[in-house]
């Protein structure tokens, strides 16, 4: 645990309480890099999320790590933790909770679901189909659920982190377009560099168990008061109006790029500007730069936006595409 908490009472104006922020989040970046090896990308883009006040979906094949790094985010956050298989036979009220008639009482009682949690892994959502999907949505933008009609607020902080395979694999449903944009963050997991590989290799192979899920000697190292306040801290980074105005300019390229059929709605540039704010104070930092808001942009767009069908024919995919117009617009100075 953390011998030297956050004082709530202080203002992210305070040097000290950036700088304890920023050592917090970056002990956490530490914790997660013990357990899952080869994946600092998708790390530093979680704790972004996470900072951030957002949600993310994990895509890669198989045995890459996915649902080892939310696990082990678990570990190192004292908070509730709920876990939903998602499969083709998952019904809404198995995500939401649902009315259980007490015999007792001869009423009936509201059983909640797992979403009421602070984390909450939702482990290859597009197993199941866009009904149970949707389960998801109210929780993830207003942060509450209606259950017979009553809505019941949902604990903060809360955050989603939901994994798929990708959509060539047998047996997935594609997510609806509204609940994809509801995730702040799409980002992808890909193999490992060689040398990374045969270092987790080796690392996994000391254990008796001989497995990646064993997340038990990672530290715990915030609670969920500590998740807010740095959620608070980074909200009030200060951010100049030139990189306020680069990252809409971002997002609005894309409703008119060439090589785009669908571009990004407003709630990109939202998520650009609370991204840049989350890794600027990762990397400990006082204020945003324009490379705080390009280097998220990737993880932002990818899932908002639909290549147009000419390209999608010449073998071209979406980042390939988005790397292009973040080579295009250009960035403020600094």
């Amino acid at each position: 645990m953390i011998e030297h908490p956050i004082d709530p009472s202080r203002t992210a104006d305070d040097a000290s309480t950036r700088q304890r922020a920023s050592h917090l989040a970056q002990a956490l970046r530490t914790e997660l890099r013990k357990a899952v090896i080869g994946q600092d990308q998708v790390i530093d883009d979680v704790l972004v999320a996470l900072i951030a006040g957002g949600h993310v979906l994990l895509e890669g094949v198989p045995g890459l790590g996915k649902t080892l790094l939310v696990r082990a985010l678990a570990r190192c956050f004292d908070g509730d933790f709920a876990r939903i298989q998602f499969t083709p036979d998952l019904m809404p009220s198995d995500v939401t909770g649902h009315a259980v008639y007490d015999l007792h009482s001869e009423q009936f009682k509201l059983r909640k679901g797992p979403l009421f949690t602070h984390l909450l892994l939702a482990d290859e959502i597009n197993r199941a189909p866009a009904k149970t999907q949707a389960a998801l949505l109210e929780a993830m933008q207003e942060r509450q659920v209606t259950l017979e009609g009553e809505a019941l607020p949902i604990g903060q902080p809360f955050m989603v982190l939901a994994t798929q395979n990708p959509i060539e694999q047998e047996g997935t449903y594609p997510l609806p377009e509204a609940e994809l944009d509801r995730f702040m963050l799409k980002v992808r997991m890909d193999y490992p560099e060689a040398q990374q590989e045969l270092n987790m290799v080796r690392e996994v192979t000391r254990s008796s168990r001989a497995d990646m899920l064993d997340v038990q000697p990672l530290r715990t190292v915030l609670q969920a008061e500590d998740v807010l306040l740095l959620q608070h801290v980074a909200s009030e980074l200060a951010l100049d109006e030139q990189v306020l105005d680069y990252a809409v300019r971002l997002a609005r390229t894309t409703r008119s790029w060439p090589g785009l059929s669908i571009g990004a709605g407003p709630r990109a540039s939202i998520a650009l500007v609370q991204g840049a704010r989350a890794r600027a104070l990762l990397r400990g930092s006082a204020f945003v730069t324009p490379d705080d808001v390009k280097d998220g942009a990737l993880a932002v767009l990818r899932h908002r936006v639909r290549i147009a069908p000419e390209l999608d024919i010449d073998g071209l995919d979406v980042d390939q595409v988005l790397k292009q117009l973040l080579d295009q617009v250009p960035a403020p100075r600094q």
